[in-house]
């Protein structure tokens, strides 16, 4: 199987530079291995004081997707509560936002995380290693199918997104117009995208996001070559998915597919987003260039906008040092606006 290699500079060239980890990456690190978290299992997590927590099981196209629902613990049983949905960035899993959740969760609000396809403790997607038999009459056959997982498909993810809105939208516990979304990194333009064709979702937190738009003209970079010849590889079947938790961009964990990410531009959804947005950067962001990004989506959208940007610090210290400063912030931005 071949996979190609560009740097983050081809990246930035093809307009999807920025994509980064909810937390640093380290080879020894793969989120679509169980056995290799730092974080452990929702079986092995005990929520502290003050907070209740489950797991859900949610479908998105037909695979099941792992989630954690934290609650206030003082908040009755049928009082249906303001939800934030939360997902992670490129190659991480749900359990990094488990701090946030609970600080939200205290806070007053309903949070919902979720592992994406494929990572996590979220089911894969299956691909058939052989043909398709003759159908019987129930469409059921039995075959050898292999596993997909710890990959990066925005437009899948996307999915994952609005199937999990939906799950919450119908559960008794949520108020399904009061529903919130955060992002952070890559999955910031993700809520950009998913608030732009959502309109249940009445707030939206980006935080150090990546929000690539389309290049000016239509002109692509020089990494689209490279990407391109990687589609045609995998249309013509010479080629496999990556294996997972391939390493293909810089440091980061989970290789993107084909050219899928040529056609990543949440920026360009901004203008159709009515929820009201807030965009938290890193002063100091090394990754990508805040302007065409937090700060141009920040101009672009319709509905309530805000722009913060934490003073001295890089990409990665919005999980760090301003980690609680952050949080308190969506905390904020959500009892203004789903309160």
């Amino acid at each position: 199987m071949t996979l190609f290699r560009i740097s983050v500079i081809g990246l930035a060239a093809a307009a999807f530079a920025g994509a980064a980890l909810a937390q640093p990456a380290t080879p020894r690190r793969n989120p679509a291995d169980p056995a290799t978290w730092t974080t452990g299992r929702a079986a092995e997590y005990a929520a502290p004081a003050g907070v209740a927590f489950r797991t859900a099981r949610i479908v998105s196209e037909g695979v099941p997707l792992h989630a954690e629902v934290f609650r206030p613990e003082t908040a009755p049983a049928g009082q249906r509560l303001p939800t934030i949905v939360m997902a992670h960035g490129w190659g991480g899993v749900a359990a990094s936002f488990r701090a946030d959740a609970v600080q939200m969760a205290r806070a007053g609000f309903q949070v919902v995380t979720f592992d994406y396809r494929g990572w996590g403790e979220s089911g894969s997607r299956v691909v058939l290693t052989g043909a398709e038999p003759a159908l019987p009459a129930n469409r059921r056959f039995t075959g050898e199918v292999e596993a997909v997982r710890g990959y990066v498909d925005p437009t899948e993810q996307a999915e994952d997104w609005f199937n999990v809105i939906n799950w919450a939208a119908a559960d008794p516990t949520v108020d399904p117009a009061r529903i919130g979304v955060r992002g952070s990194s890559f999955s910031g333009g993700l809520v950009v995208h998913v608030a732009a064709h959502d309109p249940r979702v009445k707030a939206l937190v980006a935080q150090v996001p990546s929000i690539p738009s389309r290049p000016p003209g239509g002109v692509e970079g020089p990494a689209a070559a490279a990407a391109h010849a990687q589609a045609a590889r995998l249309a013509r079947g010479e080629a496999r998915y990556p294996e997972p938790g391939a390493q293909v961009v810089g440091a980061l964990i989970g290789a993107p597919i084909g050219d899928k990410l040529l056609r990543w531009a949440p920026g360009d959804d901004a203008p159709f987003v009515t929820a009201a947005a807030l965009f938290v950067v890193a002063e100091q962001e090394e990754l990508f260039d805040n302007g065409p990004h937090g700060v141009l989506a920040s101009e672009r959208v319709k509905g309530p906008s805000k722009l913060v940007s934490l003073p001295g610090i890089k990409h990665y210290g919005v999980y760090g040092e301003k980690r609680e400063e952050a949080v308190n912030l969506a905390i904020d931005w959500f009892r203004q606006h789903l309160k």
